[in-house]
This record gives structure tokens, C-alpha cells and sequence, in this order.
């Protein structure tokens, strides 16, 4: 304890990183400061030791310090000991989806694997949140670097230095240090230092030729082309990506719930929860402030964020977040207008989550691409048993449940015939009418049990009345779901949360209607 005790006196009045340690010399929490000595010597005050701090402050056996230039370097660096050393205090961002990260095994010859749980001592780099870019990088590092792919090695052909490489179906010979090479250049790939990449390859390209190796020089050449090439295009897709993100959280006694919305040309294109233990520091500035500084260290960085309330030390984050996304990038804390309108279209989502228990609607919200998070779905169906036995049915849910006291049924009355085309169309147009007249509230999507015939039927209904509501149509051949506003219909995995929740909806419109149908049938009112 004296030891410590002379190394917190001793601690730098400079900017930087705090390491404190257990018995066992394990990291238990980083944090960062501007005046470090004055940071550390506030845990071990008594005034300041609450229940949370006290727990760890009984812990540390040891401390280390990073000393740096400025706040926005220290930052950076506490950003980079948290991912590395993963401390027990610090706040923990858990998502609803285990994201993948690309692993370099630790074997004669490496191969890249995906790999989902994170284990001390792996070599990974991610996390991949879309499983396609993952296994196109894996795919690309492969063919460009003639990576092995298979898993086993036999004695015979490492003996001669033999493997199956991604480009070639047979066995090549290949020494252990030139693939370490291939293995190095697949490192700054996967880091995304593409320009030290190219900058390497160039040289070794001029050496080969210099050596006349024409064969090896081509191949850097080649190689550097592909580079170039992928870095244009990468670019590009930045610039496409989202222009804002907006975080709003939920705080209850054991976690603080955050979801994080990206917004695309006011479109939602994506959207996050976290699950946050509760963390260290009180304050929700302070937790805010954490989130956002370990969430961007390894994800996507917007133009703007907008938060809910202010961060404390907000002008440092903007500078933090500018440095690593190599371009200006602003918080905002808005007051009015369509900015705020956001943050409470997230914290209604959110309150959703809760009560609903799932995220289908959030899930379907998004699949969609709705302004407004669809709590209330209003589905049409018809059944008949003959040309002239037509009947419709409503249901409406709100928050992913029934809403029965909102169950509509119809008997068709203008219809000739056997027409489902047109029995929608009546059905749809007799509810909203009736809605009008009533000045009742709309739902925030309408569903029709049907493809696309159905679709443009309700289309036409909505259209006279003059209503501008959400539609969509859901197929049950293939259960696709199509849309006003796209050519093409949209399949949903079938594990897909979202997707059991129309079905659900749909399954729900119709037996409704059979149910009417035979109760007309048995009273012979046909």
C-alpha cells in the first residue's frame, strides 16, 4: 500500500492515462484526465468514496500512467487501453447482436476465420457489423495475399513447404517467412492503413525489379492496383454513408439503456441498442461521454451527433471525433425543431422496446425505412366461398399486441362477383372514411393481406380520401412484403423478428375473417 500511496503523490500534473491495477497486476479500470494527479488523488478521498468507486478502490494494488500532449490525445489513448485491456469498471457496451470480428490464427501458416466471442490473447480486428463486408474482406485479403484456407496441414506437405493457397486448387511451395510477409501485409489491410500498405508494396515492387524478378514485380503491381482501386471505392461509400447519428438513452436502477439511430438524408438507415452496466461515475454526462468515445473508437463516425443533453467536456469530443474520422465532426444539443423531433422518435422507440420486450417493431421500422415508428398496424383481409360470399375483416395492434376493441368486420356491398381486387379497395376506403368522420386516429401503418394486386387496391382507396399513410402488402406464397415506393418486394430472414410480426398480424386479419364468414354461413344471411 505505501508503494502505491508514493506513486499517487508522485503522479504528473500533465494530460493523459490512469491504469489502475489489482493484486494480480490486472487492469480493473483506465480512465483519463487533464491534470492527472489531481484525477487520481480524487479516489482515494474519502468524501468521494461511494459505494461504486469504494468496491474498486478497495481493489487497486498498483498504478501506471500514459503522459500526453493534450486531452484529445489522451482520448485516443484511453479509447485504445480500453478495447485492449477490456477493464472490469469501465462501462461495457452490450448490443442485442454479437457482432464478428476477423481473426489471424496462431499457427505455422495463419489463416483469417471469423470469430464472435473474445478471447485474451486472440489477434482480431473489427467488429464487422455487416456479415457481407466481413466475408469480403476475408475473401479479398485471401486472393490478394495467397492466404491459406485449409484447416488441416499434413506433416508431408509442411515438410516441403507445401500449402493450399485461396488462389490455387493445388499445393504450392511456399517458406515460412515469405507467407509471414503476406500475413504482415494482411495486418495494415485489415487496420485500414491502406496508404502504408500501398507505400510498402510500392517498394518491394521496385526491389523485385531492380533484382530483374519481373514474375514477383508484377505482382505487386497488381497488387497495389487492387489497393488503389478499393480505397477509391471506399471513399465514395463514406461519403454515401450515414450524415448524422442521434442518441438518446433510458436510465434505470442496474443499466442505462441507449439506442443510436443513423440518419441518411432524413431517412432511418440503421439503428442500435445497448444494454450499459451501470457505470462508475454518476453523472450522465460522464456516461454519455463514455459511450460516445468507445462506441466511434470502432465504428462508422457521422457528420453530426445529436445528443439530449450536453457533455461536459464536449469541444474535446468533437476534436477526439475529428481526429479519428479525418474530418469535422459537431454534437449538437438541440432545442427545437426537427433535430428534436428525432430525439423524442428514439426515446419512443425506446420506451417501446421495453414495453414490448422485443424489437420487431424497431426491426420493421427500419426494414421499411418509416419516419415514424409503426406502434399501431392496421391489417385488411378478405375470405369467400363463392362468387357472391365476400366478407372483410380489420384488425388493428398497437405495440406489437391485439387491440380488439378495434376489430372491424364487413359485409361487401358493392361488389359484383368474385373480386378480391375491389372488395379491398371498398373495405379499405368504408375504415378510413369512417376514421375521417370521426376525426379518430390513424394507424401508422396499413397492411393488406395479399401481394401486389391487393396493394394497389388499397392504394386507390387511400388515394380518393386524400391519405397519405405508410402501405404495405404481404405475400404469402414467399411472405414478401412489397411497398408503394420500391420495385422490388422485401424478404426478410425468416429468424427475423419483424417478419414474425406481420406474419403474426396477417394470420390474425384472417382468422377474423374466416371466423365472420362462418358465422354468417350458419345463420344462412348469404
Amino acid at each position: 500500500m505505501s508503494d502505491l500511496m508514493s506513486k499517487i503523490k508522485k503522479a504528473p500534473k500533465q494530460p493523459g492515462c490512469y491504469l489502475f491495477k489489482n493484486l494480480a497486476g490486472k487492469v480493473i479500470y483506465i480512465g483519463k484526465a487533464k491534470n492527472l494527479k489531481n484525477r487520481v488523488n480524487w479516489y482515494f478521498r474519502k468524501e468521494n468514496q461511494i459505494d461504486k468507486t469504494l468496491s474498486m478502490v478497495q481493489e487497486i494494488k498498483d498504478v501506471e500512467y500514459f503522459v500526453t500532449d493534450n486531452e484529445v490525445e489522451a482520448l485516443l489513448l484511453e479509447s485504445a487501453l480500453i478495447k485492449k485491456n477490456q477493464p472490469k469498471y469501465n462501462i461495457e457496451l452490450k448490443s442485442g447482436v454479437r457482432y464478428a470480428y476477423i481473426k489471424i490464427t496462431k499457427e505455422k501458416y495463419p489463416r483469417l476465420v471469423t470469430e464472435r466471442y473474445v478471447k485474451k490473447g486472440d489477434e482480431l480486428y473489427g467488429p464487422y457489423i455487416s456479415g457481407q463486408a466481413r466475408q469480403e474482406m476475408i475473401r479479398l485479403a485471401e486472393r490478394l495475399f495467397k492466404l491459406r484456407i485449409d484447416r488441416r496441414l499434413f506433416k508431408k506437405d509442411l515438410e516441403h513447404g507445401r500449402i493450399r493457397l485461396a488462389t490455387s486448387p493445388w499445393l504450392e511451395n511456399v517458406n515460412e517467412y515469405e507467407y509471414a510477409k503476406r500475413v504482415d501485409a494482411v495486418r495494415l489491410l485489415l487496420k485500414g492503413q491502406t496508404s502504408e500498405l500501398i507505400k510498402k508494396l510500392t517498394e518491394e515492387m521496385h526491389s523485385y525489379s531492380v533484382e530483374l524478378n519481373f514474375e514477383m514485380a508484377s505482382v505487386r503491381r497488381n497488387q497495389i492496383q487492387t489497393l488503389i482501386s478499393i480505397s477509391e471505392k471506399q471513399k465514395i461509400n463514406l461519403r454515401r454513408r450515414y450524415d448524422r447519428d442521434v442518441i438518446n438513452y433510458l436510465a434505470e436502477p442496474d443499466k442505462i439503456i441507449v439506442q443510436l439511430f443513423n440518419i441518411n438524408k432524413g431517412i432511418i438507415s440503421g439503428r442500435k441498442e445497448f444494454k450499459i452496466k451501470t457505470p462508475l461515475l454518476n453523472s450522465v454526462s460522464d456516461n454519455l461521454s463514455d459511450f460516445i468515445r468507445q462506441y466511434y473508437y470502432a465504428n462508422e463516425i457521422p457528420e453530426e451527433i445529436i445528443l439530449p443533453q450536453a457533455i461536459a467536456d464536449k469541444e474535446v469530443m468533437e476534436k477526439y471525433l475529428s481526429n479519428l474520422a479525418k474530418r469535422s465532426v459537431v454534437i449538437t444539443v438541440p432545442k427545437k425543431g426537427d433535430k428534436l423531433k428525432l430525439l423524442e422518435l428514439v426515446k419512443k422507440n425506446l420506451l417501446v422496446s421495453l414495453m414490448s420486450g422485443q424489437g420487431s417493431l424497431l426491426e420493421l421500422q427500419e426494414k421499411l425505412g418509416l419516419r415514424v415508428l409503426p406502434r399501431i398496424i392496421e391489417c385488411f383481409d378478405i375470405s369467400n366461398l363463392g362468387p357472391t360470399n365476400l366478407v372483410g375483416s380489420m384488425v388493428r395492434f398497437t405495440d406489437g399486441v391485439p387491440d380488439k376493441n378495434n376489430y372491424r368486420r364487413f359485409k361487401i356491398k358493392t361488389v359484383v362477383g368474385q373480386s378480391d381486387f375491389d372488395a379491398m379497395k371498398e373495405i379499405v376506403y368504408r375504415r378510413y372514411y369512417g376514421l375521417i368522420k370521426e376525426k379518430a386516429e390513424f394507424p401508422d401503418l396499413i397492411m393488406v393481406d395479399g401481394g401486389k394486386p391487393q396493394l394497389s387496391a388499397a392504394k386507390l382507396a387511400l388515394k380518393s380520401l386524400g391519405l397519405q399513410v405508410p402501405l404495405i402488402a404481404l405475400a404469402k406464397r414467399q411472405e414478401e412484403i412489397f411497398t408503394l415506393n420500391r420495385q422490388y418486394s422485401i424478404k426478410l430472414p425468416r429468424q427475423s423478428a419483424a417478419l414474425k410480426q406481420v406474419q403474426r398480424i396477417r394470420d390474425e386479419a384472417h382468422r377474423f375473417a374466416i371466423t365472420y364468414h362462418r358465422l354468417l354461413r350458419s345463420k344462412k344471411d348469404f
